[in-house]
């Protein structure tokens, strides 16, 4: 006979003390670390445990006593449930002061290596419609919210077709967005578009768990060269289903003469994932364009270019300004994805060299300089810790700055074994994970100083920051 689990309690009259990681804050209770999400600090709150451990405890509010005064109210009506921008209660002000934090909390006490004074973080320019892509997940099967079923007729079903973001917990639902404040309005015309199509056509949305269903998933890009460019995911499972996708196709085209660039897959495998898949294009250029300074890149579909560009612009330059090329330097540029960074310190050095696991990638970096017309950048595709080799620096020479810009999960130790045998006078570590950032810095200094920190906000109202440091040889 199972033993009959106790209720999780109710904590009342709890203080939010402070920012925590992961967009949470947290409170103490008899010594005891509670962890709350959609809250800020100075909030008094009752709290619903949903999970308890020995050291620490997971809630979620049940009744706001009083509310703080450093709280802002949200302004996208799906806050608090589609799981993205947990921090638009949170004041941009103390956004940027709680990333701030973070690097530091996370480079002191995970590197535990000698820090000099950090720069202040540098805020986005922008803090609505600041990113260049967003995806979309479309599923038969929506995620209700609580008041949302209460509200339903009786006898209602549950398994309407919604064009949104998926939930966190429940994979096979999607939320259904009706206005997103991350990207351009056009975005959110466009998506609700298909989606109104959809359900008036009677298309199938996909089935995440069966694996069926035509409407799959939709990916939107824009650059701040005016261009837009569409991907739609289908999944055919019967006969009629690619003249049922050329329809919807030729709508939006009809709909959205914005879109300059207009594709669609049938993607049959178990996963969203596009890149080792041939896309059709149905309208217009298989490419838009970016620009940053004189400079402009060429990005597919498959291309990866930093979300927030205008941004992405200041956080290159911080990786330029520490850099300190006069123009007689040979520059590793490691995990360069499509070469932006390779290509925009080129002309302030002697040659550059970028590597990048992603073969698409590398060709895109070919692509770029050729472009801008850049004729000192060379570019190798593989993994990082096949390419980077004391051979390959014996048959391309010494580096004297290496730039990497790794993954989220850093540096692979053989990669930084190679990195300290090539032995440049700088590195510029910029890094989306201030946390693996600061394993690799312990890593490194032994035979680098870390000699300035620069945090960089790119996602405002998401607990996400970037950091970039130099490093110089003792």
């Amino acid at each position: 006979m199972s033993r009959k689990r106790k209720p999780l309690p109710v904590l009342e009259n709890v203080t939010i003390e402070a920012v925590a990681a992961e967009g949470k804050c947290v409170a103490h209770v008899d010594d005891k670390v509670i962890f709350v999400p959609f809250v800020v600090p100075g909030d008094v709150v009752d709290l619903q445990v949903r999970k308890k451990k020995r050291s620490y405890c997971e809630a979620t509010v049940i009744r706001f006593i009083s509310k703080s005064a450093v709280r802002e109210e949200p302004m996208c009506e799906h806050f608090g449930i589609c799981g993205g921008c947990k921090w638009q209660n949170l004041p941009y002000s103390e956004q940027l002061k709680a990333k701030q934090q973070q690097v530091y909390d996370q480079l002191s006490r995970i590197g535990k290596v000698e820090l000099p004074e950090f720069h202040p973080i540098m805020g986005s320019v922008h803090t609505k419609e600041y990113r260049n892509k967003l995806e979309f997940g479309c599923a038969n099967k929506r995620w209700y919210t609580v008041e949302e079923l209460q509200a339903l007729p009786e006898g209602v079903g549950l398994s309407e077709g919604a064009i949104g973001f998926h939930i966190t917990g429940a994979f096979d639902k999607v939320y259904p967005i009706e206005k997103c404040w991350l990207m351009d309005n056009l975005c959110n015309e466009i998506r609700n578009d298909i989606r109104d199509y959809a359900l008036s056509t009677g298309m199938k949305f996909y089935d995440i768990r069966a694996q069926h269903g035509l409407l799959r998933d939709i990916m939107v890009r824009n650059s701040n060269t005016g261009e837009w460019m569409v991907l739609v995911q289908f999944h055919y499972d019967e006969e009629g289903d690619d003249e049922r996708a050329k329809a919807l196709m030729q709508h939006i085209a009809d709909r959205f003469p914005q879109i300059t660039s207009l594709f669609y897959v049938d993607n049959q495998k178990g996963n969203d994932t596009f890149n080792d898949l041939d896309l059709i294009l149905f309208k217009g250029n298989d490419h838009i364009f970016e620009t940053m300074e004189d400079l402009k890149f060429k990005v597919g579909p498959k291309s990866f270019y930093q979300t927030n560009t205008e941004q992405a612009y200041h956080l290159y330059s911080v990786a330029r300004e520490f850099a300190n090329l006069t123009g007689n330097e040979l520059v590793y540029d490691l995990y360069t994805g499509t070469g932006t960074i390779a290509n925009f310190v080129a002309k302030k050095a002697k040659k550059v060299i970028g590597i990048e696991y992603v073969p698409e990638a590398i060709e895109d970096a070919k692509v770029n300089s050729g472009v801008n017309e850049i004729d000192n950048t060379l570019f190798y595709a593989g993994d990082m810790k096949d390419i980077l080799t004391e051979d390959f620096i014996r048959k391309h020479g010494r580096p004297d700055v290496i730039i990497t810009d790794p993954p989220r999960a850093g540096m692979h130790p053989d990669v930084v074994n190679v990195i300290l045998g090539a032995s440049p006078k700088r590195i510029v570590y910029v890094s989306c994970n201030p946390a693996t950032q600061a394993r690799d810095l312990a890593l490194l200094d032994a035979d680098y100083k870390v000699s300035a920190v620069q945090p960089v906000d790119m996602f405002p109202h998401t607990p996400h920051v970037e950091n970039v440091v130099l490093l110089e040889k003792r």
